[in-house]
């Protein structure tokens, strides 16, 4: 079954979360290290991945040590045409709607189309979409960071999004953010689309997971609180059983 069919056929029961790993912020040892523990934990995909620049061979290799601790899926989410790896199991196809920069809506997917193309790999479209802070991916995105007061533009933006065609739509606040996105603004753009809803950014503790996931995000990413954590498995455990249904 193909990534993104095994996640529609799983969002009909339950909530998911997935671990977002930067090889930019670790070695490949740590990284397999926080992997195995977020494994442990319940989380039910791994996104490699980040918004500064990494070759492929950072991402093979970091890819290749996760595959040994992990039987779950693992998605790319690329910063730049240059973070393909065979080894991950499909990649997001994304473009940066709120981008002030062509290269990040479209430049970098036609640079990687006729490479993912030859090497059969999976790939999932997406809306990705910014808000304050932003923090380093909203910087080097050169985005017209989206304000949660203005929930008009937020939910604009997510029907664009659904409208060309994405299959999913991600909102994110940053990595690293001091902050998460507000649960009201999660809730108003569910309500007015009908793909698969992403969120990450300054998700890291139970309180926050479960108000996003009962805003409506069907998803939920964390990545800074698993790199940072003397406990990983503890740490995501209790964010990933907050945000599931019961």
């Amino acid at each position: 079954m193909k990534v993104y069919d095994e996640i529609i056929s799983t969002l009909k029961n339950d909530k998911i979360h997935m671990t977002l790993i930067d090889p930019a912020s670790q070695d490949v040892d740590r990284a397999a290290a926080i992997a195995k523990e977020a494994d442990r934990a319940g989380t039910d995909y791994f996104m490699i991945g980040g918004s500064t620049e990494i070759d492929s061979k950072r991402m093979d290799c970091t890819i290749g040590e996760i595959r040994k601790v992990t039987d779950k899926k693992i998605i790319i989410f690329p910063g730049s045409s240059s973070m393909l790896s065979r080894k991950a199991d499909a990649i997001y196809f994304m473009t940066l709607m709120n981008s002030r920069n062509p290269e990040f809506i479209v430049k970098h997917q036609v640079k990687a189309a006729p490479i993912l193309r030859s090497i059969k790999m999976e790939t999932i479209s997406m809306g990705y979409i910014i808000f304050k802070p932003g923090m380093t991916v909203g910087r080097i995105g050169e985005a017209d960071l989206l304000d949660e007061t203005n929930m008009e533009e937020a939910v604009s933006y997510s029907i664009a999004a659904e409208m060309f065609g994405l299959k999913m739509l991600y909102l994110e606040a940053g990595s690293g953010s001091p902050s998460h996105i507000r649960p009201d603004t999660v809730s108003g753009v569910r309500s007015s689309v009908s793909i698969p809803l992403i969120v990450g950014g300054g998700i890291r503790d139970p309180e926050a997971s479960r108000k996003i996931s009962q805003a409506g995000a069907d998803i939920i990413v964390t990545g800074t609180v698993a790199e940072k954590s003397s406990n990983i498995e503890k740490v995501l455990g209790n964010i990933i059983k907050s945000m599931k249904r019961f």
